[in-house]
């Protein structure tokens, strides 16, 4: 246990942001530092419970209780060690992940959480200033080729775990550089991309291959695929993006998130002079709640919107659990990420009904009006009408499943009734050699659990590969947990 009295004596404290006006003229994180005493407070406010319920909140199944007590301890070395240990990369998930462990602490149940995440990036964070994080190659070789089709946390999770067991593993990356949405996605404000660079660095050292800029099903086919590989791994997301389909909305001015963010971010990397689609001096519309709206608005303030409204049909989420949510599953509360800290307005209950365009054809204005939930259905609100004017909307309402044209579909791998790549408790797809983890197979999911199914999936193809050995995780079988 750490500190028998922390839970007592030391309150919850997290990193202060760094003030608004200034955060939002770069791209940098918004956090400032936390000092170590301060963190390893922290840290002593965990319990060491009977039951440690962090666990059933984190598919990593991170060693929760055991690196808060190192680090109260200051035995940092032993803390990364344990966070390694289940984690490949812990600086993703402390920086990206929404921390469904804290929703489940104990402590939580009467008092605020401890800082569980903020805990996990200071042990990553202080292990490479320290030089602690270093390459891990094979000691020996299998001979064996493995092909992993996508560069996001999932397919980086398992090529290093596979490369870690001695096979020879190529990544194929379809964008020009390595990283998925972890490159061009999520915006630098959230996790800067020098976190990204040195970790494909310790998996170059490591052995891993890196392609990027290779459509695989356009610039390798699909039996060249299967055929030089031994086994192969999809990992390449959930990609279809959901469409509105209204009147109005093949106006110029209506984009999708995943057409506004990529080229943004490379904007803020000096790889892109100038975006073609910027929020500056216009009036910002996002249609969507979750964390890629929020990326959207944070990214608007940035290019200096002048004004950004988010929508959302669901209403708006109460302050603190409701009964549909009770401990220690994780609640739809009310949350406030730091882009919506920085500004904008956030309606709920509302609807789009139509885009409206000005007398040159370009986007004006959206029609909207608010609604009421009947049964599952939202059915608008008579009288309510109302034009929101926008010169640029995007479109954040999530992702339907993977792009099934080209590679899935020349490859010929089942799908399964929600349109994600059919899988078995192996991870194995309907083709024998072939295996999928992450979005692709689970759908639109969160980082950790992408990370927990990469480890899970290398695991499988090691024992398809050398049936006669048994030295990565067992795998956790794709349907044990529900979506989160």
């Amino acid at each position: 246990m750490a500190d028998p009295k922390g839970f007592l004596t030391t309150g919850r404290e997290t990193p202060k942001s760094r003030p608004v006006d200034i955060r939002i003229t770069d791209w940098r994180e918004v956090y400032e530092d936390f000092h170590s005493t301060k963190l390893e407070k922290q840290a002593g406010r965990c319990m060491d419970c009977g039951i440690p319920f962090c666990h059933q909140g984190c598919p990593l199944a991170n060693l929760i209780p055991e690196w808060n007590t190192l680090v109260w301890r200051e035995d940092w070395q032993d803390a990364i060690e344990r966070l390694h240990a289940t984690n490949n990369f812990p600086e993703f998930t402390g920086t990206l992940c929404p921390a469904p462990c804290e929703t489940a602490c104990v402590l939580g149940i009467n008092d605020d959480p401890v800082t569980i995440k903020r805990v996990e990036i200071s042990i990553v964070d202080r292990a490479w200033e320290e030089g602690w994080v270093t390459p891990q190659p094979p000691k020996t070789r299998t001979g064996k080729k493995v092909a992993v089709v996508g560069s996001g946390p999932s397919g980086l999770a398992a090529a290093q775990q596979l490369t870690r067991a001695g096979h020879d593993v190529v990544v194929f990356e379809r964008a020009d550089a390595i990283g998925g949405l972890l490159r061009y996605g999520i915006p630098a404000f959230k996790m800067e991309k020098w976190r990204l660079d040195r970790r494909l660095d310790q998996m170059r050292a490591e052995g891993t291959e890196f392609r990027a800029g290779v459509h695989v099903g356009v610039d390798v086919t699909a039996e060249e695929l299967r055929s030089s590989y031994d086994a192969v791994v999809l990992s390449g997301g959930a990609t279809a993006w959901r469409d509105l389909p209204i009147p109005g909305r093949e106006v110029p001015g209506v984009y999708q998130a995943m057409e506004y963010l990529p080229p943004a971010n490379r904007v803020a990397a000096g790889t892109l002079e100038s975006t073609p689609i910027s929020a500056e001096g216009k009036h910002v519309v996002v249609i969507g709640g979750g964390d890629t709206g929020a990326d959207c608005v944070g990214t608007a303030h940035r290019q200096g919107a002048a004004s950004v409204t988010q929508l959302e049909i669901m209403p708006r989420p109460p302050q603190s659990r409701s009964d549909a949510h009770p401990w220690p599953t994780y609640p739809m509360i009310y949350r406030v990420s730091s882009a919506h800290e920085e500004g904008g307005e956030r309606l709920y209950s509302v609807n789009t009904q139509e885009f409206l365009a000005d007398a040159d054809g370009n986007l004006r204005a959206l029609r909207l009006v608010e609604v009421r939930n009947e049964g599952g259905r939202f059915v608008p609100v008579e009288g309510t009408d109302q034009e929101l004017p926008a010169q640029l909307v995007l479109l954040a309402m999530g992702f339907v499943g993977p792009q099934r044209e080209g590679l899935l579909s020349d490859l010929g791998v089942e799908l399964d009734a929600r349109g994600n790549v059919a899988r078995d408790q192996a991870f194995r797809t309907s083709l024998d050699n072939v295996f999928v983890a992450g979005d692709m197979g689970r759908g639109q999911s969160l980082i950790v659990w992408a990370i927990a199914e990469g480890r899970s999936a290398a695991a499988a193809v090691d024992r398809f590969l050398v049936p006669e050995r048994d030295v990565l995780p067992a795998p956790i079988a794709p349907t044990d947990r529900p979506i989160t």
